[in-house]
This record gives C-alpha cells, structure tokens and sequence, in this order.
C-alpha cells in the first residue's frame, strides 16, 4: 500500500519546502505554486490538498470549486493567512488552519482528515451492505439465510465494519462528523 498522497498549493517556497518537510516520510508529496499548476495536479489520486487561498495567478476559493466541481474524492484544508470570514460557510473544504502553521498541528490535520475519509470509506460500504442484509431478510425464511455461505459472509463483513467504524469513530470529534454528513449527504 502506498503512502497517502498531499498536494501542497502555496506560492511561497519557503513555506513550500517547509510543508514538505514536515510530511516527509509520511505521505507521498507535490508542490504546486499557482493555481493553475493545482488544477492540472489534483486528480483521483490525491487524498489531501493543502490549499492557500492567496495564489499569484488565482484564488484557492477557485481551486477548491474546480476540486468539488471535478468530482474529486479528496479531503481539503485550507492553509492561509486570510482570517476567516462569513465568506466561508458555502466553501466545501475540511479544515481551515490559519498561518503560521506547526509542524505538529499540520501532522494532526491530515491525520484527522485520512481519518474522516477512512470512517466515511466505512460507512458507506456498511450502508450499502446493510441494505441488502434488510432486503434479504425481507425476501427469504431464515433458514435459506441460515444456510447460505454468501450471506453469512456479507453479516460477519457488517459485523466486522460496525467494530471498525466504532473504533474510528471514538477519534473523531463533533466536527469530523459534521463535516462527514455533509459528505455523504453530497454522495
């Protein structure tokens, strides 16, 4: 299994190469400076975009529209020196982390945002999986489900997902879940 990949979009290259640096080891890297080179960088493969809203050519309110507009199944912290403000609440990002930005606290950001994803992954398979257990269970006697490998496969998979997503849920706060009902709600 490969390492998670992050695309850092920021124009100062300092600040770049130290976000980088920080990452190192963990997860698999790219730089992007404009917003035009994080357009033509993020793809499906990209799990988590550090994203600076302040870009020499363009806005990264603009990349993240091109983001959800794309489809793209990434999770996205905006990473800025712009102070919130109201303008916020229709943007479909994740976190918002306002500069200067620790080591420590950058680490913890795409920790939690693999791990949303992680819980989301689960719960939508545990959804689709409960669906046909309910259907199933409606159609056929107990005995046929009783004795059918299929079936008993698909409820020792849902047991097995409901301790998963109990054990990922305890790390999550009131906020992860928020923002991954938002998720599934646009699914």
């Amino acid at each position: 299994m490969s390492d998670p990949s992050v695309l850092i979009v920021e124009d100062e290259p300092d600040i770049a190469a130290l976000y980088a640096g920080f990452l190192d080891g963990r997860y698999d890297v790219t730089l992007a400076e404009t917003a035009t080179e994080a357009i033509d960088r993020v793809d499906a493969a990209v799990d988590v975009v550090l994203l600076d809203r302040r870009l020499p050519d363009g806005s990264g309110d603009d990349v993240l529209e091109h983001i959800r507009e794309s489809g793209y199944d990434c999770r996205v912290a905006m990473v800025t020196a712009v102070e919130p403000d109201f303008d916020i609440i229709g943007m479909g990002f994740d976190l918002y982390l306002t500069k200067p930005v620790s080591r420590s606290k950058l680490l913890a950001a795409i920790d939690t945002l693999l791990t949303r994803d992680e819980y989301d992954d689960l719960v939508k398979e545990a959804a689709a999986l409960a669906s046909k257990r309910a259907v199933l269970s409606a159609q056929k006697p107990a005995a046929q489900r009783d004795g059918n490998e299929a079936y008993a496969e698909l409820v020792a998979r849902l047991d097995d997902l409901d301790a998963d997503i109990d054990d990922l849920g305890e790390s999550l706060s009131s906020d992860d879940y928020r923002a991954m009902f938002r998720d599934l709600g646009e699914a």
